[in-house]
């Protein structure tokens, strides 16, 4: 052992050695690193620039400059008249206030239903857990778009076509959520829970005392990932409602398609409405959600 740790420390301190003697080679990697970072991001804001330039432009200056860097600045700048109308036309309060109850019910349900399956498979052992852990990864490919019309004759079947739990409940219980939570259960040590049993603590208390509050990078990334997609879901509403009364966002933009001249300074600003929320709900969980990605992916 005494002597396995010596050999160890003498391969670190050369190494220590050799990225001292080369001290420029590592700084020139690390500027290459940032401009590549740097372009990958300029390349990504490109489209939000451009979308957030547009809806303060008149409408029949959006397009006028598209292939230019005017494009991506506000000239002329028109203020928030396209606000003003694409919230009157949409009826966005109605709309918005839809997509909020729709995403807060799935995420908010998710979250308890995702965990628990996802602490049960990491935990129990039953006949079957490795054959049903097999089945959520497999579940995991499948496209929703493969699922979409069995839905919408069940949903119509029980009458629930137009309202707001035929968009909620097929979506509470995912197979990637689960999947994340049993991968990053199985990272917490069983000796806490062990510990807490000896203490007198029940399954209930155990799960909500001791595991919760170290999952939270995992609740953090399921909650972001579960708001991104029930937020932005577009197909499935659109099949299942009819009415202004349920619709969510995405479908809402759907009064925009007028005759021509489309006004696309409207749609603009309709679709930054849309992604403003979007963006700062990942501004305040991004440390978790990295966290959650990164323990998962290790873990799993």
């Amino acid at each position: 052992m005494a002597v396995t740790t010596a050999t160890a420390r003498k391969v670190e301190r050369r190494r220590r050695h050799e990225r001292a003697a080369r001290p420029g080679e590592s700084t020139t990697k690390r500027w290459i690193l940032y401009a590549i970072m740097i372009a990958l991001a300029a390349f990504f804001l490109f489209p939000l620039v451009y979308m957030l330039a547009s809806s303060l432009k008149p409408d029949n200056q959006v397009l006028a400059n598209s292939q230019s860097p005017e494009a991506f600045l506000p000239t002329p700048f028109a203020g928030l008249e396209n606000y003003g109308d694409a919230i009157d036309r949409a009826q966005v309060p109605r709309v918005f206030l839809n997509s909020v109850i729709i995403s807060g019910l799935i995420v908010g349900l998710g979250l308890i239903v995702n965990s628990l399956f996802g602490y049960a498979l990491a935990r129990l052992q039953f006949t079957g857990r490795n054959i049903l852990r097999a089945t959520i990864v497999a579940l995991i490919i499948i496209p929703f778009e493969a699922l979409a019309v069995p839905l919408l004759f069940m949903g119509a079947e029980v009458g629930w076509l137009d309202t707001y739990q035929i968009q909620i409940l097929p979506f509470i219980a995912n197979p990637l959520y689960i999947f994340l939570f049993y991968t990053f259960f199985l990272s917490i040590p069983v000796s806490l829970e062990e510990a807490a049993r000896i203490d007198g603590a029940g399954p209930l208390q155990i799960f909500t005392r001791v595991v919760m509050p170290l999952a939270k990078p995992a609740y953090a990334t399921v909650a972001i990932l579960g708001f991104l997609f029930s937020w932005g879901q577009f197909l499935w509403p659109s099949m299942v409602t009819r009415g202004i009364e349920v619709r969510p966002l995405p479908v809402g933009v759907g009064v925009f398609k007028t005759t021509p001249p489309v006004s696309w300074g409207d749609i603009m600003a309709y679709t930054v409405l849309m992604t403003v929320p979007l963006l700062v709900i990942f501004v305040v969980f991004q440390r978790q959600f990295v966290q959650g990605v990164a323990s998962s992916g290790v873990k799993g």
